[in-house]
């Protein structure tokens, strides 16, 4: 059930690039709706559950929860704007380093054994992942301004994560994501406020792309996502996320005319086989 919660994850996410591509308005601006539609969606089931829940929600699970949602605010500031600043192939790139920070902090904060299949696997996902997002990436890459906002980004993914695997702990699916959301809602508003970028005037096809990205995205994906990270390794987790970039590609190429090159398919083999071994390393460690 969990592996099966993770596929519909990774599928739901892999559409929000396309959303956004239909959508046509800021990174930052689609970000926001998709949060508060989510969160907007989600709140009377959150309070119905909580009402119910004997002895009322974890404080210290509600309290990790925003700070996840912190984390995936983060996240999505610093990655938008790196892509508004340095474009989209190389902010993306750096910000899906994160499986890296992520199986450290396992390794660190949860004690979790990574066996050396662990890096090999994730060394190939992420070569995959390089070929899936440019053949000449590697031969155009620069450190600007909107590269260091990607990598930072990777940082707050990482956090968003961890957070998760913590307050998995204390809390349900719904009663950790709503909190989480919330926060992360309210940080996007804010930014978007102070960076001036407009809110309304848009037109009623890019609203309905918006709705489409809460509620596919935001709610069925990662109510997914984190109903796997209460019950799998963030380790694993993490890693098979790289995966999103195959599911975009695969849909764009009918819906948005986007032809796959060869380095897209091999790129797509190097991911798959790369998760596959870092499940098998997984596998292992808990014989």
């Amino acid at each position: 059930r969990s592996y099966i919660a993770l596929v519909f994850g990774i599928i739901s996410l892999g559409l929000s690039q396309i959303f956004l591509r239909m959508a046509k308005a800021p990174g930052p601006v689609a970000s926001f709706y998709r949060m508060l539609i989510g969160t907007i969606v989600l709140a009377v089931p959150f309070f119905y559950r909580a009402r119910r829940t004997t002895g009322g929600l974890s404080r210290k699970g509600i309290k990790l929860a925003v700070i996840g949602g912190l984390f995936f605010a983060g996240d999505l500031v610093f990655w938008a704007t790196g892509v508004m600043i340095g474009g989209a192939t190389i902010p993306t790139l750096l910000s899906n380093v994160a499986p890296l920070w992520v199986g450290i902090a396992a390794l660190v904060i949860f004690k979790e054994k990574l066996r050396p299949l662990f890096w090999v696997g994730l060394a190939i996902a992420m070569s995959g992942a390089v070929l899936i997002l440019g053949n000449d990436l590697l031969n155009s890459a620069t450190f600007g301004l909107g590269s260091l906002l990607g990598l930072l980004s990777s940082l707050f993914y990482c956090g968003y994560f961890v957070m998760t695997q913590m307050g998995r702990k204390y809390l349900g699916p719904l009663s950790y994501f709503w909190p989480a959301a919330l926060s992360g809602t309210i940080v996007l508003l804010i930014y978007n406020l102070i960076m001036k970028l407009p809110l309304t005037g848009y037109s009623s096809t890019t609203y309905l792309w918006f709705l489409a990205n809460g509620l596919i995205t935001q709610v069925i994906g990662y109510l997914c996502v984190n109903y796997a990270l209460g019950h799998l390794p963030a380790s694993i987790v993490s890693p098979t996320l790289l995966g999103q970039p195959v599911v975009t590609a695969l849909i764009a190429w009918p819906l948005l005319s986007e032809v796959l090159s060869p380095m897209h398919f091999l790129g797509g083999a190097a991911i798959l086989a790369g998760v596959i071994m870092v499940h098998r390393s997984q596998e292992s460690t808990r014989q």
